[in-house]
């Protein structure tokens, strides 16, 4: 995140800086590490809702427990082709 923001800062600075920033995100591998950054950050955001469902016992059983994982990682699947789509 951290990588993010500092990529962020400089694209809004000045139209060089949002070139330089632009020119660089179009590197490919770039782009695959900006993929695997945000499919991680996608898949703890899914999976932590997963853990709050689960605090208000929705899913919290070993059959719902399962479920729960195994819908977690379509999502992300699902998640990884739009993004992969979008990135290339």
């Amino acid at each position: 995140i951290p990588v993010f923001m500092l990529l962020l800062a400089c694209s809004l600075n000045n139209l060089e800086g949002f070139v330089k920033v632009q020119n660089f995100l179009a590197h490919p591998l770039i782009k695959f590490m900006l993929f695997g950054s945000l499919l991680a950050l996608f898949y703890h955001l899914i999976a932590g809702i997963r853990h709050l469902l689960m605090d208000f016992h929705l899913g919290d059983s070993l059959k719902g427990g399962r479920l729960g994982a195994r819908l977690v990682l379509l999502i992300t699947i699902i998640f990884a082709i739009f993004l992969g789509m979008w990135l290339w």
